[in-house]
């Protein structure tokens, strides 16, 4: 099995090179795909410098200002399934999400979850150093999302999934409507709509050490307001 790193980076020039080297040294063999977003601190120019000790392994996708969190992945979606990947993970370079979790999120889907989260609430709340107001809007997020459309994910918003590739290829990528953490959400529903079997793997979510968040109530205010209209849609499997 083929399994891709999907990292979304902007202003990551402190975490990239030790995330590069983290994942490429676990026991399970990922490849990565760094996707920038025209970062000014010259994140990519590090990519590019890493490249050559991880020649077929590292891969860079430079796009020019920020385009939003949604769109970079959906790029990512679309890169590797151009390249015959078997499962392609969402992940932050930021260190919140432990690449150590990564070979349970890909087992998981090897044992038949077509999608894997790892979950911050699937048992109990395991998230270390956020404020309380950023936690209960996070974990009260998840609760309306499952509140309006039914959905039996307790972490709707995570950001740290697995996808398999025969979800992305039945999924009409085209379609997907929301940018920022409201993505994350509508890909979720999106696959659960279409029948497939998703799985929650709890994992311990630790705030970024080095670098800004990138959270804003922007982003939280499209994805409040986003659900309620995805609860009103039908979704249709690519044609």
């Amino acid at each position: 099995m083929r399994n891709l790193v999907l990292i979304p980076t902007y202003n990551e020039r402190e975490n990239v090179s030790a995330m590069v080297d983290k994942v490429f040294s676990l026991p399970v063999e990922f490849d990565i795909l760094v996707i920038d977003d025209g970062s000014p601190d010259g994140t990519a120019d590090i990519v590019r410098e890493r490249q050559k000790d991880y020649p077929d392994r590292l891969h860079l996708l430079c796009r020019k200002g920020k385009l939003g969190l949604g769109t970079a992945y959906l790029a990512g979606f679309r890169w590797g399934l151009e390249r015959d990947y078997d499962y392609i993970i969402e992940m932050d370079c930021d260190f919140s999400h432990n690449p150590d979790d990564l070979p349970r999120l890909v087992a998981a889907a090897e044992e038949g979850a077509d999608v894997v989260i790892g979950s911050r609430y699937v048992q109990g709340v395991n998230v270390v150093n956020w404020p309380m107001s950023r936690l209960l809007m996070s974990y009260c997020a998840s609760i309306y999302v499952r509140t309006v459309t039914g959905m039996p994910v307790h972490d709707a918003t995570a950001g740290f999934v697995c996808y398999s590739r025969r979800v992305l290829e039945r999924m009409d990528l085209d379609k997907v409507e929301m940018k920022g953490y409201g993505f994350q959400i509508e890909m979720k529903y999106s696959a659960w709509k279409l029948g497939f079997k998703i799985r929650e793997v709890s994992i311990i979510f630790i705030d970024r050490v080095l670098g800004q968040s990138k959270m804003s109530s922007s982003i939280f205010g499209e994805a409040f307001f986003g659900v309620m209209k995805l609860r009103l849609r039908k979704i249709k499997p690519r044609a």
